[in-house]
């Protein structure tokens, strides 16, 4: 990280962001094309887990490179500065690097449905086998995360 004044250290601050933010974006890529797609999310045991339908182009990209690198942010607010290079941003942020796999099983799908819920603040409950059979789960093995900030 260029500006290591700005470095987040703390592991507890780092996951707070990624705690109280709202949307995690996915960077995929195939044949040197990135691609990024938003996604709603879940954190648990040091993994992100979202949901998609069974088709599509992130889906086509991870059945080819499990490879991710992702994002989230929260307390972005604008600074306007005396002049134009004087403006700024105030953020938190984490960024994070891992391993992406399909979840296949029942019972650590509901647990992961559970954590993308639980997130949002809603609790588990049972799931329908037809909803669980129509929606793909994706795990993603944090290997790597740094965090920082700006005006804080």
């Amino acid at each position: 990280m260029r500006r290591k004044d700005k470095q987040i250290h703390d592991a507890g601050e780092i996951e707070s962001i990624i705690n109280g933010a709202t949307v995690c974006r996915i960077a995929l890529s195939l044949n040197d094309m990135p691609y990024l797609v938003p996604v709603n999310y879940g954190f648990k045991d040091n993994c992100l887990y979202f949901h998609s339908a069974p088709e599509g182009r992130k889906i086509e990209i991870l059945k080819q490179n499990d490879r991710v690198c992702f994002e989230m942010e929260m307390d972005v607010e604008v600074i306007e500065g005396s002049s134009p290079c004087k403006w700024g941003t105030k953020y938190r942020s984490v960024i994070g690097q891992g391993r992406a796999s399909f979840i296949e099983a029942p019972e650590e799908k509901k647990q992961a449905l559970d954590a993308i819920l639980a997130h949002y603040g809603g609790h588990g409950s049972e799931y329908p086998e037809k909803t669980m059979d129509a929606v793909v789960v994706v795990k993603i093995e944090i290997e790597s995360l740094t965090g920082k900030r700006s005006g804080f």
